[in-house]
């Protein structure tokens, strides 16, 4: 198959990455192009040059400290770019020959414009419903050409007022990637890692973790500093200790070593890969009942809290530090593989594609 990757384009798709959505377009890409596919990513220019890359917005203006994008003064630079570079993809992208359109760019314009194009897409939804996608989705629905899937059921549940049944491909990581460990280091902490930013609680994790009166590493960039500072700073002691990004290996040894993950999300998380890493790594789950988390999280692997209840999140530590971690490495195992997912998307794209010329021969 030949498959148009879309990207979203707030960050580049390269580690130290980002978030969740940049770890899945990053592997996603490799995964298909390994499979034999002719695979083309449409992303900002710099992200990894090992990827078979087609650039669509320059990264001049991108701070790898901050991870944003500086602006132009009384102009919303950002937001206008991107529009531009996904308007100029949408145009020409039928004379690239693709058989398949993969987006997940999480912005209005290719969703807007698929009534325009002749190659069959699909979308998939990695968030809840926002304003300008919804506006999108809902016009789309009119005349409907588009091929929507999800990352659990949570979301599909979120998206159902406009797409009545969309399909689920729950998201998978690279298991091989994630080491084992039977049992934490013997001094015993708590970690949060993610994007420090007000949607990931981070602020309610270390008052849970004070609460339960065990340490907080953090690892994760400052997505939000005005969030950091007002919210983070004022509660920092010497029981929170701040790693800043890690790369993968580091990563893996100080969540393996955790006597517990502590996951708070503030959002209706769609799904929330820190999950599965976290779980792969043999490591307990505490957290917020909120989006995808309750279809995520069993009783053997973690234990979830109503939302923003603080003192509860402090039992439930240590609650979750009891747990058997070869139990908890085991489910990710069964239910996070990432080539049980990219199988799947295979078929979906292949089904799309057969769709498509089944429909060119009825015409």
């Amino acid at each position: 198959m030949k498959i148009g990757v879309i990207s979203h384009l707030k960050h580049p798709i390269s580690a130290p990455f980002a978030g969740g959505l940049e770890v899945f377009t990053h592997q996603v890409t490799n995964a298909l192009t390994a499979l034999g596919h002719q695979v083309t990513l449409f992303a900002s220019s710099s992200s990894d040059p090992t990827l078979p890359l087609e650039a669509i917005l320059s990264d001049d203006h991108y701070d790898q400290v901050s991870r944003t994008r500086k602006g132009q003064r009384n102009l919303p630079s950002e937001y206008i770019a991107e529009h531009h570079a996904y308007f100029g993809l949408m145009c020409k992208i039928d004379a690239l020959g693709l058989d398949v359109i993969f987006n997940n760019s999480l912005h209005y314009i290719p969703i807007t414009m698929a009534n325009t194009i002749r190659t069959p897409m699909v979308t998939v939804l990695h968030t809840p419903p926002f304003y300008e996608l919804e506006l999108a989705i809902a016009a789309e629905r009119r005349r409907p050409v588009m091929n929507y899937v999800t990352v659990s059921y949570q979301s599909a549940f979120n998206w159902q007022k406009l797409i009545a049944e969309c399909p689920v491909i729950l998201n998978g990581i690279m298991l091989q990637d994630w080491d084992f460990y039977s049992s934490p280091a013997k001094e015993q902490y708590a970690i949060w890692f993610g994007r420090i930013h007000p949607d990931k609680g981070l602020h309610l994790a270390i008052k849970a973790a004070r609460s339960a009166g065990i340490a907080l590493h953090v690892a994760g960039a400052i997505s939000d500093k005005r969030y950091y500072d007002r919210e983070i700073v004022p509660i920092l002691d010497t029981d929170i200790t701040l790693l800043g990004l890690l790369n993968q290996k580091q990563l893996n040894q100080e969540i393996g070593e955790a006597s517990v993950c502590l996951i708070t999300p503030c959002w209706q998380e769609p799904f929330g890969l820190v999950v599965a890493e976290a779980m792969a790594c043999g490591t307990p789950i505490a957290g917020f009942n909120m989006g995808a988390l309750p279809e995520l999280v069993t009783a053997e692997t973690g234990v979830l809290v109503e939302f923003g209840n603080v003192p509860a999140l402090g039992n439930a530590i240590c609650q979750a530090m009891g747990l058997e971690r070869k139990r908890i490495h085991l489910h990710a195992v069964n239910r996070f593989d990432f080539h049980h997912m990219i199988a799947a998307y295979e078929q979906l794209l292949e089904d799309i594609i057969e769709e498509k010329r089944n429909l060119n021969y009825a015409i």
